[in-house]
């Protein structure tokens, strides 16, 4: 079965077509990307490419309601949009790309495969907020956590690589990207996670802060007179590694002005790894101990000094890089040092292959 996997991200648009052995054929991946009525990149795909037998969705937010993949129909569309409100960068941008490949290979079967999914089954304590009762209940608030599908490949590939069943193993999964997310993963499935509500909690991030004091974002908003639309604007845009250092928020580019001297871009690294490894740390605590750390995303997957840095810090959990290893990796990779109590992996992110994975268990094509 070939599978045409879509991922409508909030100013792009990735298409991949998977052939069935799961190698990708083809594959576009369209810069701003206007969003619906925008048909021109998606047709020229699939004329290139010929089509495909199923498509599978990226979809960010599946809303408390979908914790599993699911055949695209229009109840789960109508579902989707009623939630929009909670990833909307996202999820109407995802919506019309299913419209659209809908229009362009009609009777074509497709599944939307959600990044929330992977969460869904947190613990009570872990995805609960210590808010009254009755808000958590009316409002559904809960915390989802995001980067599911990446987090799912590295986990089953990062064990792959370990030799073991992921199921045996204590596993700190780390997406680091411009968005970025651990997750604590015991028996195979996610039990903690860094982000909640929305993808604006936990690690800091090219652009976003990660957490921060709920009690601070009231004074700004009560005391230093910023509009609430601009501090929204701030925190999605302005903030984490790009506000601390006068980049574009790049880690490239603050690493160099690091070494450059630049005291700004200094402190946002420090920062930056002060939260990783102190969430790393944290993660730990859910499961029970750490067997597995997995770096991905395009930070984990290329910056060689971040994941140095956090063996070194995090020592004391078991960890320890080779040296030569880390720095060459490339690729799926192990770079643990001899003797590591626990192992440290590097895996390519590879969301299409998890969509693919579900597509085909959803559609019985394997």
């Amino acid at each position: 079965m070939r599978v045409l996997v879509v991922n409508a991200g909030s100013s792009s648009l990735k298409l991949a077509l998977l052939d069935a052995d799961g190698a990708v054929t083809d594959a576009e991946d369209v810069q701003h990307w206007a969003g619906e009525g925008h048909l021109e990149p998606l047709a020229a795909f699939l004329e290139r490419c010929d089509g495909a037998d199923a498509v599978g969705h990226r979809v960010v937010h599946g809303g408390p309601r979908h914790t599993a993949p699911a055949v695209v129909d229009d109840l789960l569309v109508a579902s989707l949009y009623s939630v929009s409100h909670l990833a909307p960068l996202h999820n109407p941008r995802a919506l019309a790309a299913v419209a659209m490949v809908g229009e362009l290979l009609p009777g074509v079967p497709a599944v939307a495969c959600f990044d929330t999914a992977f969460h869904a089954g947190l613990p009570a304590a872990a995805r609960t907020y210590a808010l009254p009762r009755e808000w958590n209940r009316r409002f559904g608030l809960r915390r989802y956590g995001f980067h599911g599908l990446s987090h799912a490949h590295a986990v089953r590939r990062g064990a792959e690589l370990a030799g073991r069943p992921a199921a045996e193993l204590r596993i700190v999964s780390a997406h680091l990207g411009a968005g970025a997310s651990l997750a604590a993963v015991r028996d195979g499935v996610s039990v903690d996670t860094t982000m909640g509500f929305t993808p604006l909690a936990g690690l800091v991030m090219n652009t976003r802060p990660g957490s921060v004091d709920p009690g601070l974002l009231l004074w700004l908003l009560e005391h230093g007179g910023e509009p609430r639309e601009e501090v929204a604007d701030v925190l999605e845009h302005h903030a984490g590694l790009k506000g601390l250092s006068g980049t574009t928020g790049d880690l490239r580019e603050v690493v160099a002005g690091r070494a450059a001297g630049d005291a700004d871009c200094a402190l946002a690294l420090d920062v930056y790894l002060h939260r990783l490894c102190r969430e790393v740390a944290a993660m730990t605590a859910a499961t029970g101990g750490l067997d597995l750390l997995v770096f991905t995303g395009g930070v984990g997957e290329h910056a060689w000094p971040v994941r140095a840095a956090v063996a070194e810090r995090l020592a004391h959990l078991g960890l320890a890089v080779d040296a030569a290893a880390n720095r060459a990796a490339a690729g799926d990779a192990e770079i643990s040092g001899a003797g590591a109590a626990a192992r440290t992996v590097v895996v390519t992110a590879r969301e299409d292959l998890e969509v693919r994975r579900e597509v085909l268990a959803v559609l019985g094509g394997g």
